[in-house]
């Protein structure tokens, strides 16, 4: 479908997929936002990292004393970007925290701590990971009950536990959210920090998924010490500077669309592969149909995204247009997946790989991936929650 970008958008995403097919790292393809499996693979994550930063697909908008071009961000060149990587198949930077972290330090954070950081970001040669949510936190951040309390010399003593933190194993830094002021309302009383990950008192602990990789960690904080240049912005400011560095996250979503995408094309030659009462199961009209509703599912998502595009652009957005779009994909991914499965029969239960599946385990993979959409980054129940209340102004 025609979403109304221009001419020259349309070379610019040209010249993107180019980009991607010169330059991808040979990475085996994995569905969902994953981790780096061994020191190798994370080797040339970095170095993609980096690439993509030197070729100014990401961090356009940076100032150009920090490598950037100083360009107002372009929410339609960002969305290109990351459909293009999906669409390849390929990861995205190892940004995720970095990202988010960029973002806060280049609104809120010291000239110190720019000159200290974004150059690593950049090069790919730092990696932070995301320290907000906790085990009784998580749809409810500002319920965290990590703790930092003020040292005599100024720094703090932080003390908490943190959970479902990507890229917790090979970070080098964290962006962590602490509770400063205990007495404050929830949402006043917290602050934002950078922690080195190597500091005595931080320990790591890899979590093993059903997926069989460990794309998430466990981090555990006893008394662990930073100075005074560890705080990010202001006391107490944590809670805008959160949301003001997760206001720039707004592409995810469409990158999601344009996998879904991906993977209904991939259903459909699933169909073609596999047989139902004898005959090629996209001859049955009952599977015909299913996949024309998901690609009209799909669509219909795709429109919904550039329609939030559009209003992001023009500073018109509404509170609940991320969680639709948010929703609609989550829910969508695990009703893709799980036709896939369904239409693999009996080798639809082989792993990842296995030379004996379909399609190398890929669907598998989704099925078990796909779930955790529904989870993190805001649950569909609470997704479904913030569209009834602040969309259709319905009782809490």
């Amino acid at each position: 479908m025609d979403y109304g970008m221009t001419a020259e958008l349309e070379d610019f995403r040209a010249e993107v997929r180019a980009f991607v097919k010169a330059n991808a790292p040979a990475i085996a393809p994995k569905a969902g936002v994953r981790t780096a499996e061994d020191a190798e693979e994370l080797a040339l994550l970095k170095d993609w990292t980096r690439k993509l930063f030197d070729a100014g697909y990401v961090g356009e908008s940076w100032p150009e004393r920090f490598g950037g071009q100083g360009n107002p961000e372009s929410m339609e060149r960002e969305v290109i970007v990351g459909e293009e990587l999906a669409r390849g198949r390929t990861p995205a930077a190892v940004q995720g925290a970095s990202k988010l972290v960029s973002n806060a330090l280049l609104d809120y954070g010291t000239e110190e701590q720019r000159k200290a950081f974004l150059p690593g970001i950049r090069s790919g040669e730092l990696i932070f990971c995301q320290l907000f949510s906790e085990p009784s936190s998580g749809s409810d951040l500002a319920s965290l009950r990590t703790k930092a309390i003020r040292t005599d010399d100024g720094g703090f003593r932080i003390s908490g536990q943190k959970v479902w933190t990507t890229n917790g194993q090979w970070a080098d830094y964290g962006y962590l959210l602490a509770r400063t002021d205990p007495e404050a309302s929830k949402h006043r009383g917290i602050s934002a920090f950078i922690i080195d990950m190597r500091l005595p008192g931080v320990e790591v602990r890899p979590l093993r998924e059903m997926t069989g990789t460990s794309d998430f960690n466990e981090v555990f904080l006893d008394n662990v010490e930073v100075g005074p240049d560890a705080l990010i912005g202001d006391l107490n400011q944590g809670w805008v500077i959160a949301n003001s560095s997760l206001g720039h996250e707004r592409s995810a979503v469409a990158a999601s669309a344009a996998r879904l995408q991906q993977n209904v094309s991939a259903l459909v030659d699933l169909a073609k592969k596999v047989t139902r009462n004898g005959r090629p199961a996209i001859e049955d009209g009952a599977v015909l149909d299913k996949l024309g509703q998901l690609t009209a599912s799909v669509e219909a998502l795709s429109a919904m995204v550039y329609a939030n595009v559009s209003r992001w652009s023009r500073k018109t957005e509404r509170v609940f247009d991320g969680p639709m779009a948010k929703l609609f994909f989550s829910e969508l991914g695990v009703e893709i997946a799980r036709f896939a499965l369904e239409l693999s029969g009996e080798a639809g239960v082989l792993v990842e790989r296995d030379p004996n599946a379909i399609d190398c385990g890929r669907w598998q993979d989704e099925f078990l991936y796909a779930r955790a959409y529904t989870i993190a980054g805001g649950s569909s129940e609470i997704m479904r929650n913030i569209i009834a209340e602040r969309g259709l102004s319905m009782p809490r």
